[in-house]
């Protein structure tokens, strides 16, 4: 299944609630607001983790298990590191070039969390745009998928970040993302469907409204890796 998200709201996420203190720590991180949230509490996921581990019958003091609420919150610390970064940064350092063809990006991996089961989903991310006078170097494309991807979130709303991102802050004349990702909620959980992949896509400006220009972008997406 592919869905084409075609309207920009902003970051593409939602909307901050309450103090910047408390939007730097949301899963909807308002971009471009001074972070002030203090780093992860670890003791609290400490305690939390010991207690799931109670609750499904489990002996959180025996030897196998007693550094596991530690290691379960260091581990978040790095999973969700995305809350606490502005991706925006990537994209401030621009070059002026006449260069005005499709850039593209493909196959960029990423590791995220569903934020309905907080299981993992992975995969690839193929960002491209249509420069109008300014292009990004190549490893912040990379970099602002990383840093989106690290929150709970939904596969739909990273796209769209992704993309409205990037046709703010480049003021390109077309942008597309394409994500294509494996849900550990439907392979060991549920409906336990191994192999199944979601694909999701984000289209701005001329890839939206030009139907050849969105055949051109997806052509070169599809199109397998030469040797």
């Amino acid at each position: 299944m592919i869905t084409d998200s075609s309207t920009s709201n902003g970051s593409g996420l939602p909307p901050s609630e309450g103090s910047d203190s408390v939007v730097a720590h949301r899963p909807g991180l308002a971009i471009g607001i001074k972070e002030t949230k203090p780093p992860v509490d670890h003791k609290r996921i400490e305690r939390a983790v010991r207690e799931i581990l109670v609750a499904v019958g489990e002996d959180p003091d025996r030897e196998g298990l007693l550094e596991t609420p530690a290691r379960v919150a260091r581990m978040y610390a790095e999973v969700f590191s995305g809350l606490h970064k502005d991706p925006r940064i990537h994209l401030k350092r621009v070059f002026s070039e006449s260069y005005d063809e499709i850039v593209l990006l493909k196959d960029i991996e990423f590791q995220s969390m569903c934020e309905h089961h907080l299981l993992p989903f992975h995969g690839r991310a193929h960002v491209g745009y249509l420069p109008d006078g300014k292009v990004v170097g190549l490893s912040k494309m990379a970099r602002i998928v990383d840093e989106i991807a690290r929150r709970p979130q939904v596969q739909e709303r990273m796209t769209e970040a992704i993309a409205n991102m990037m046709e703010q802050e480049l003021r390109a004349r077309g942008v597309v993302v394409m994500v294509e990702a494996s849900h550990s909620c439907m392979t060991m959980r549920g409906i336990r469907k191994s192999g199944s992949m979601c694909v999701t896509s984000a289209m701005r400006g001329v890839f939206r409204d030009n139907l050849s220009s969105r055949a051109e972008i997806l052509s070169l997406i599809m199109n397998p890796k030469h040797s």
